[in-house]
């Protein structure tokens, strides 16, 4: 009964959270709300006893967390960080909340192919931890590891972008 009261408060905390980090207009509350989603996701590992996913959860994300004051302050100028943003339009609202639609209906159709969702929902046991490592770190079919490569060398690409596009110029004499 314990577990399930601080799941449900970290599930507020997280989805609160989410919201507020998706609505504000100020940056660096945005990259606040988000921390406190990550460390919310932390909790949720943690309750389930999966320790060293709730370490990793807390030492990496807020790290990255870190990451996005640091090129906030670099990237953003002075008016933009001071809340004197321009408000978004309604035809901005209508695209992203399609945009959003699509990502979760592709979302669900991933998880329905998934292996782990079947076996989960047809077989009525629990996948073993195993065979969730083994899926992440394969290179074989429905497995991860190529495009978890990808996407850091994309992140990667994205912080490079940012060092060059937050480097002043030298002044011309």
């Amino acid at each position: 009964m314990a577990s399930l009261v601080i799941f449900c408060i970290l599930a507020v905390v997280i989805l609160g959270s989410a919201v507020m980090c998706v609505t504000t207009t100020r940056i660096m509350r945005a990259a606040t709300f988000m921390l406190f989603v990550l460390f919310g996701v932390a909790g949720l590992y943690f309750l389930l006893d999966y320790t060293y996913l709730g370490a990793a959860q807390i030492s990496v994300y807020a790290g990255g967390v870190t990451m996005i004051y640091v090129f906030a302050i670099q990237l953003v100028n002075k008016r933009t960080l001071q809340g004197l943003t321009e408000r978004m339009k309604g035809s901005r609202v209508v695209w992203g909340g399609l945009l959003a639609l699509i990502g979760c209906a592709t979302v669900i159709a991933v998880l329905y192919k998934n292996i782990f969702l079947v076996r989960a929902l047809t077989g009525g046991h629990e996948v073993p931890m195993k065979s969730i490592g083994e899926a992440l770190v394969g290179a074989g079919k429905y497995q991860y590891v190529l495009p978890f490569e990808f996407i850091s060398l994309f992140l990667l690409a994205c912080i490079i972008g940012g060092l060059v596009v937050a480097r002043k110029e030298k002044e011309e004499k």
